[in-house]
């Protein structure tokens, strides 16, 4: 299955190529879609297995463009995401009810992450759970607070992210060096036949995008629910000290937290820490027992 759809050259125009070559397969209807991943989990169709990968390609070049950042070509995160898309459609299962863009999103975002990790030694990207999440959002957070400019970040931007990261001044600033280089989505390019534009110009759809929605509100909704589920670990102090610091948009001081309950400012920290902890391990220990679940399904 790997071998019947398009690859991207080494060349300078041969992520151009690329996607000039998914955007000739065609989207599928949903009852399409269903019909197929029927054929395919059924009687092992090849063909059907085929359309459905081809027609989710996009999908894939769409989640690749926002891991651009890490120095690492293009094409070999876009090839990777393919791995995990073909995944995807080998354990898909159309009577569960949903589409497979929603299905494959995951297995998509788990298949590149695992290859940047492969890729970026824990020399260069930090060994501490703070430190990996620092390397998967920084560059979401400088584009929400438009932090753009090239080289090193401003001190008011170096502040705000560490605090909402939950790390230190010092690891923003020598992450953010270690993936200088970001490209635009802006940037132009020339495509075939003489037309021209932007990369996220060949990113978007002809069609609306249902799948777009569906999945941000899938995603969304998941993570909604396993932290609510989690923070039931929770006594009231460590709850409110912990929406408090974690979750609030503007954080709440460990001074005004410590006056809050008569206790010292250490103590407060002690506190949100092990509440961090306990939520963590709840949110694993939800996460795993799905994953399970989904493995005895597919099974």
């Amino acid at each position: 299955m790997a071998n019947t759809f398009p690859t991207i050259s080494a060349s300078g125009t041969g992520m151009q190529r690329y996607m000039d070559e998914i955007r000739k397969f065609p989207m599928l209807e949903p009852q399409e879609e269903y019909m197929l991943g029927k054929r395919y989990a059924e009687h092992g169709d090849r063909d059907a297995a085929h359309r459905l990968v081809t027609s989710h390609l996009r999908l894939v070049a769409k989640i690749a463009m926002g891991y651009r950042g890490y120095g690492l070509p293009i094409g070999e995160v876009v090839s990777e995401g393919n791995v995990g898309l073909m995944q995807a459609v080998k354990k898909f299962d159309p009577e569960r009810g949903f589409r497979l863009a929603t299905y494959a999103m995951w297995w998509i975002k788990a298949s590149i992450q695992e290859y940047i990790l492969r890729s970026w030694s824990l020399v260069k990207m930090g060994t501490t759970a703070n430190q990996k999440r620092l390397f998967f959002n920084l560059r979401r957070l400088k584009g929400r607070i438009q932090a753009i400019d090239d080289g090193d970040l401003k001190p008011e931007h170096v502040k705000e992210i560490a605090t909402k990261l939950q790390v230190s001044e010092e690891e923003v600033i020598s992450m953010n060096r270690r993936l200088h280089g970001d490209a635009s989505l802006n940037a132009p390019i020339k495509a075939s036949e003489g037309e021209s534009g932007q990369w996220q110009d060949w990113l978007v759809d002809d069609h609306d995008s249902q799948e777009a929605v569906l999945i941000e509100q899938d995603e969304l909704e998941t993570r909604r629910r396993m932290l609510a589920k989690a923070m039931g670990v929770l006594n009231e102090r460590e709850r409110r000290i912990f929406e408090a610091r974690r979750l609030a948009e503007e954080p709440v001081t460990l001074e005004e937290l410590s006056s809050e309950f008569d206790i010292s400012r250490e103590r407060v920290r002690q506190i949100e820490v092990r509440a961090f902890e306990k939520v963590q391990e709840a949110v694993q220990k939800e996460a795993l027992e799905a994953a399970r679940a989904l493995r005895v399904v597919d099974a």
